[in-house]
């Protein structure tokens, strides 16, 4: 088994990060990763942005507008919270282009693939990840507290750091359970 085969086996999200986040050397290198996904017709329908500070402190303000209106003041407290678990958070954004022979899904596809590539390298280099979604990914005030454009889609908000402690290793499937193989397609 292959250096990398193994790491990608004991690939985890670390739902624990602390300070420091990555610095600007590893990052420069985990975005020359990303820019590696598969990307038909060479789009890069992607963009990254990297939240640190006060901006967590924004981004948990847009979390709490979008809860419903009728959210307890518990449930818009957790929200507000919410991005301060990690000292960064990397949003990864689908930025679809007209294309002929690209349709919107495949470009959306490559920028989760993109966001992928990001995250293994932060983990290749040390640090922990966590790729978060939930409602607020996909609420009209968040959109707009981050600037996205009207065609724009959040992949993840990628929750960045230092892992606190090893969490304990989570069961996986077995490949019986998601893979089938077939001579044919007629069954």
């Amino acid at each position: 088994m292959s250096t990398v085969t193994r790491f990608l086996m004991n690939r985890a999200s670390e739902p624990r990060l602390q300070a420091p986040a990555p610095g600007e050397d590893v990052l420069e290198a985990a975005f020359q990763c990303a820019g590696r996904a598969p990307d038909h017709a060479l789009l890069r329908p992607w963009r990254y942005l990297v939240l640190e500070g006060e901006a967590l402190r924004e981004l948990g303000e847009a979390f709490a507008a979008a809860c419903p209106n009728n959210a307890t003041e518990q449930e818009l407290e957790k929200a507000r919270k919410a991005p301060l678990r990690a000292p960064m958070i990397i949003v990864g954004i689908a930025s679809p282009r007209h294309h002929p022979k690209v349709p919107e899904i495949e470009q959306i596809l490559a920028a989760g693939s993109s966001l992928t590539l990001l995250s293994l390298a932060i983990n290749d280099a040390g640090f922990g990840t966590m790729w978060r979604t939930g409602q607020v990914a996909y609420a009209p005030s968040v959109h707009g507290a981050l600037g996205l454009e009207e065609h724009e889609h959040i992949v993840g908000f990628l929750y960045t750091g230092t892992v606190v402690a090893q969490k304990p290793s989570v069961p996986r499937p077995g490949n019986s359970e998601f893979v089938g193989y077939r001579q044919t397609l007629k069954s």
